[in-house]
């Protein structure tokens, strides 16, 4: 099945943003130089009083977001993920999630989106950081539609969140009369062999891998888990139940993020069932496109399929 390709989640969010900013004066976007990474080059020139520049000053963004959040502003604190999660970690805990502060934290150009400026650019450790502070939501959205209904349901979300969001043009997953709810995830194809549990942009080469499985006679089920937390524990175990694999698939480390959170709710429910975590192993990242670096840890149709076969002990034969 051939997917259609729609435009980057960044795209989209920042195009979303500026429809509803337009309606409403307590909308705020803060940036540390990015708006023209975040696409917010036209949300500043249309509302020039709604865009805050503090320069290359993460922490200072983050700081100046949560004492404006807490006048009751709906701020939208945007940052390169790799910098925002790391040099304002510390901001985010104290000033946002423990002082409870709504701010809407949005990391662009996430995971290996940066592709070829290497290691230092690459942000494989957010979801492992933010998932050991209490009360920060985390929602990565698969495409484009999942992005807008997630911008859309953030303005009045009363909590923090960090929302994660990836350059590259994606495919095109869902049809329109999907319903996207913070914390419910969304089955993308149905299956009962075994299960791909994806989020973020690596929901698409898992929809395809489906696809691709279907012709070799496995049924597979993909579920876009576009909420990390709350994370949507039903799913997942209805999942382990009906299907005799889990592949859980990330655009992040192994280490802390969506894989380990599976496990750890299998193992706790007594789920013994053949699982897999697929995503970027503990080394040093290769260097290439984000499709290059995909394609050697895995993160493909062909990678994934393969990964489903083993898993099931299943040979391909010509």
């Amino acid at each position: 099945m051939t997917l259609e390709l729609g435009k980057p989640n960044q795209d989209v969010f920042a195009k979303t943003l500026l429809e509803l900013a337009q309606q409403d004066k307590d909308i705020l976007v803060m940036t540390s130089d990015s708006r023209g990474s975040g696409k917010l080059v036209p949300f500043g020139e249309a509302l020039p009083d709604q865009l805050i520049e503090v320069g290359i000053a993460e922490q200072n963004l983050i700081g100046i977001s949560a004492g404006l959040a807490s006048t009751g502003k709906k701020v939208f604190a945007v940052s390169p993920a790799c910098f925002l999660t790391a040099r304002a970690l510390e901001q985010i805990k104290n000033d946002v999630a423990y002082s409870d502060n709504p701010v809407r934290i949005v990391g662009i150009s996430a995971g290996v989106s940066y592709g070829a400026l290497g290691s230092t650019h690459h942000s494989l450790h957010d979801f492992a950081a933010l998932r050991a502070i209490n009360n920060i939501d985390i929602i990565v959205p698969a495409d484009n539609f999942e992005t807008r209904e997630a911008v859309k349901a953030l303005i009045c979300h009363p909590h923090p969140v960090y929302l994660r969001l990836g350059k590259k043009a994606m495919p095109l997953l869902h049809p329109p009369e999907t319903r996207f709810e913070i914390g419910k995830a969304i089955t993308v194809r149905e299956g009962y062999d075994i299960t791909f549990i994806a989020i973020g942009e690596t929901v698409a080469p898992a929809a395809i891998a489906a696809d691709l499985l279907q012709t070799q006679g496995i049924s597979a089920r993909v579920i876009s888990m576009h909420t990390l937390r709350p994370f949507d524990t039903d799913a997942l175990l209805d999942a382990a139940r009906a299907t005799h694999g889990i592949i859980t698939v990330e655009e992040h480390s192994v280490h802390g993020g969506l894989g380990e959170c599976c496990a750890a709710i299998l193992m706790q429910n007594q789920l013994a069932v053949p699982f897999k975590i697929v995503g970027i192993p503990d080394e040093y990242t290769i260097t290439g496109s984000q499709v290059e670096i995909f394609n050697h840890y895995g993160i493909s149709a062909e990678g994934l399929a393969a990964t489903a076969r083993q898993l099931l002990q299943i040979e391909v034969r010509s």
